[in-house]
């Protein structure tokens, strides 16, 4: 009884990390590049916690040397999670308030799917998972419909719009490409390897913007410093680690819903926090791709490897 009760309490306690510390990280990254330079402080965010789980996975738990091979696996996984996904996620939110970033990136299961059927050749999708595809792209279009079709007031800037679309198809594509890639079998030296890789590509991309040149330390709030720092601990590190212990003890179908429950949490926060707005246009999308992520995550099944 005793241990059931353990697990039980682990798994309450990793569930609510996923959903709250990662629901949250939309608004600490809009609160982080209010003052931080947007590449930069992601690539430095990710840096440093590949380093502290990589060197918790070879000093700790006494894991070998990562071998040569699995750099440029984790370069690739890397650039397409953190570089394609997450960095797009940090520029976007630039123009884009967070609740309805979180929402954007919420449509990652419908990429996922379409992404199985024609690269891993899986069988094809259902009625109910093409149902879902359908209620959510309409969300999407939605969302991003012009001003002369909007009910509300508040118009959504299409840039901002469709870099997040972009982040949502390059972190399916990492996502799909990591399962079989050659990476090390211990979770924590392959997200290690994956972090530090995609931190030295979001790096390049800081400097490449030239965003070195217009680094000024002294301008750099509090509000910021602790939102990064928040994003490290909690966003990487902690949340990261609640992810692969669900995904490892209670299966990729209940471990997916943090997909429709993130948007939710970033919604609220970025009301209550940071005073961001919606209007009855967005509230409608924000329920049909919420729908569709939920009616996918019941009727998808992950393929056999």
């Amino acid at each position: 009884m005793a241990v059931q009760s353990n697990i039980r309490i682990r798994t309450i306690t990793a569930f609510a990390a996923v959903y709250l510390i990662w629901g949250s990280t939309y608004l600490a990254i809009r609160f982080t590049i209010e003052t931080l330079p947007a590449f930069l402080s992601t690539g430095l965010r990710f840096f440093l916690a590949g380093l502290m789980l990589y060197a918790f996975a070879r000093f700790k738990n006494k894991e070998p040397a990562p071998r040569k091979k699995y750099w440029l696996p984790a370069f690739i996984s890397g650039g397409f999670l953190l570089l394609g996904g997450n960095g797009c996620v940090v520029w976007a939110e630039r123009y884009v308030p967070s609740g309805l970033a979180a929402l954007f990136i919420a449509i990652v299961p419908l990429w996922m799917v379409l992404l199985e059927w024609w690269w891993h050749k899986t069988k094809r999708p259902s009625l109910g998972i093409f149902l879902g595809i359908g209620i959510g792209f309409c969300g999407v279009w939605l969302l991003m419909a012009p001003d002369f079709l909007r009910i509300g007031t508040h118009s959504i800037h299409l840039g901002g719009a469709l870099l997040l679309l972009l982040a949502s198809f390059s972190w399916s594509i990492g996502s799909i490409y990591t399962r079989s890639a050659d990476l090390p079998k211990s979770p924590f030296l392959s997200m290690a390897l994956q972090m530090i890789s995609g931190s030295v590509l979001l790096l390049l991309m800081g400097l490449l913007q030239g965003e070195c040149t217009h680094l000024h330390i002294m301008d750099f709030s509090a509000r910021s410093i602790s939102a990064f720092i928040y994003l490290i601990i909690f966003g990487s590190l902690i949340g990261f680690t609640a992810y692969f212990w669900l995904l490892k003890n209670v299966g990729v179908a209940r471990t997916s819903t943090y997909a429709f429950v993130n948007p939710v949490v970033a919604i609220f926060l970025g009301w209550a926090w940071a005073g961001e707005k919606l209007d009855a246009q967005t509230a409608i999308a924000a329920l049909l791709v919420l729908v569709a992520v939920i009616v996918i995550t019941i009727y998808h099944k992950e393929p056999k490897q």
